[in-house]
């Protein structure tokens, strides 16, 4: 992949932008569980779903941090990174569209240099079929993936992730989860999927990917569909009442 820079902006060169599908745009709701508009129904989004059947040992994991760093500081950590992702994923999103995008939001340079540190890792990518795609497995579940692609040669659910530190395989399974939960969204909407790819950037600039290849993204589908099956369980009166 080629980089074209100038003081001001990136802009690749060397992927083909592909709009072979003709992606549907969903509506958002963030109620008290966030839901997408799936025809005439609110439909729970792939984060409800995972929150939702969270294991107690994460929960209890969330609630010692918290008390360790104090609630206050543990909710400015969270809604600063939180920040800092969505502009890092709004230049990324730019440069998939194939144009350069100058970042100075209220975080400064930071997001933008998190998306070229990512970027320049993407040798491998040839296509984009399409950039925050809105899927629906039915009535079941719904979601946005940052970046539907070629990516080495096959077609390649990805997401971009920011982190304060690096992290090890066994704590990013919720990101296996959402990979997993797109995956058979778009086989079941549009076509084949034979990998899922997570490209992580920390604030320091700390890159790492993590590729699920297709026997283990096979796995995370039928774990997911237990996970589905587990909130409609869980939450039969609230789902009712969506």
């Amino acid at each position: 992949m080629k980089i074209i820079r100038n003081d001001s902006s990136f802009t690749i060169t060397d992927f083909k932008l592909n709009p072979i599908y003709n992606y549907n745009q969903l509506t958002r709701n963030d109620e008290e569980i966030r839901t997408y508009n799936v025809k005439d129904k609110k439909v729970p989004s792939v984060t409800t779903i995972l929150s939702g059947t969270q294991s107690k040992e994460k929960q209890q994991s969330l609630d010692r941090w918290r008390e360790r760093v104090g609630y206050a500081e543990a909710s400015r950590i969270t809604a600063q990174a939180a920040k800092r992702g969505t502009e890092m994923h709004y230049v990324l999103e730019q440069y998939m569209k194939g144009q350069g995008y100058l970042n100075l939001g209220s975080e400064g340079s930071l997001p933008r240099m998190m998306a070229h540190t990512i970027v320049e890792n993407l040798g491998k990518l040839s296509e984009v079929y399409g950039t925050e795609v809105n899927l629906a497995y039915e009535d079941k579940w719904a979601g946005s993936t940052d970046l539907v692609c070629v990516y080495d040669g096959k077609p390649t659910i990805a997401d971009f992730k920011q982190s304060n530190r690096p992290k090890r395989e066994e704590w990013i399974e919720d990101y296996f989860y959402q990979i997993a939960a797109y995956s058979l969204a778009h086989k079941k909407q549009y076509g084949k999927i034979l990998q899922g790819l997570i490209l992580i950037c920390t604030k320091d600039l700390v890159f790492q990917q993590f590729l699920m290849n297709e026997v283990m993204l096979d796995e995370y589908e039928k774990k997911w569909m237990n996970r589905v099956e587990k909130y409609y369980q869980n939450n039969k009166n609230q789902v009712q009442g969506i």
